[in-house]
């Protein structure tokens, strides 16, 4: 399971990166377009911004395992052991409860744009907007993921996980 889980993690990783890439060239090529050569590609800006939204959302699992998101842990640590573990399973709840309502909240919005169509690449604005339910499934997954680490020592279990 920890393999599946590693490799999981790995091609999350690794889809982001090549995001980053992509946006990184399609960027560079249009400045030095338009310092170079006076042209500048139509198309870049959008594909730059709908790259970072997906790369957004995409890349906020990975942060969830890492404990980056914003958190209150001083409330949690001065707690007895009993009283933070059932403060965990409350958070843990909410966080499912939060993250699946934003699947079909996110699914909703994604077929209620399906006509509109973006300006320079003519693309369906359902797929941009497809980057919200699939991030939020996949930040349901990691939490899945790391949810027995969570519930055993908080955040400092997923440090662990990160150096084993």
């Amino acid at each position: 399971m920890r393999r599946i889980e590693r490799g999981f993690v790995v091609l999350n990783g690794a889809v982001v990166i090549a995001g980053l890439a992509v946006m990184a060239v399609v960027i560079g090529w249009n400045v030095a377009g338009r310092y170079l050569g006076g042209h500048a590609l139509p198309w870049a800006d959008e594909v730059a911004r709908y790259t970072m939204i997906w790369l957004t959302f995409l890349g906020s699992g990975l942060a969830l395992r890492e404990g980056a998101h914003v958190a209150i842990t001083n409330a949690q640590e001065a707690l007895p052991a009993p009283a933070q573990r059932l403060l965990r399973w409350a958070i843990l709840l909410t966080l499912f409860g939060f993250f699946a309502f934003m699947v079909w909240v996110g699914i909703d919005y994604m077929n209620r744009m399906a006509i509109q169509k973006s300006a320079a690449l003519r693309l369906p604005m359902k797929w941009v907007y497809a980057a919200m339910p699939a991030g939020f499934a996949l930040m349901i997954l990691h939490l899945a993921l790391i949810s027995p680490r969570y519930l055993r020592a908080g955040f400092a279990a997923t440090d662990e996980a990160a150096r084993g």
